[in-house]
């Protein structure tokens, strides 16, 4: 059986264009492809990550498109919210047959 993730990972980026569409008609403000700097030992480095979709600058939302849910996909939210300093993230998967049970909050220090 040959597996291929790339028609999910474009599921994925279309799930986060559409949302931030609709967030934007709402007058709720949203960046797409955030960049998350990094830095160590208070050295920026020249490559950064990029999380999905920051709301109001409150909220990090990742977006995914797999069948399964993985733990990782919190861990990687909750680097970024560490990384920015922020408190709450959300892991929205689409995969899902219902997109309610695809949403898991990941929260740093609450």
């Amino acid at each position: 059986m040959k597996c291929d993730s790339t028609p999910r990972r474009q599921d994925a980026e279309s799930r986060v264009k559409e949302n931030e569409g609709e967030l934007r008609l709402r007058g709720i403000r949203c960046e797409r492809q955030a960049e998350v700097p990094i830095r160590y030992k208070g050295k920026r480095l020249a490559t950064a990550l990029r999380l999905d979709l920051l709301v109001e600058k409150l909220v990090v939302v990742e977006c995914k498109a797999t069948h399964e849910y993985n733990r990782v996909f919190a861990a990687q939210t909750l680097t970024y919210l560490r990384l920015l300093d922020m408190k709450l993230g959300l892991v929205i998967n689409f995969g899902e047959p219902l997109v309610k049970n695809g949403i898991h909050r990941v929260v740093n220090g609450l």
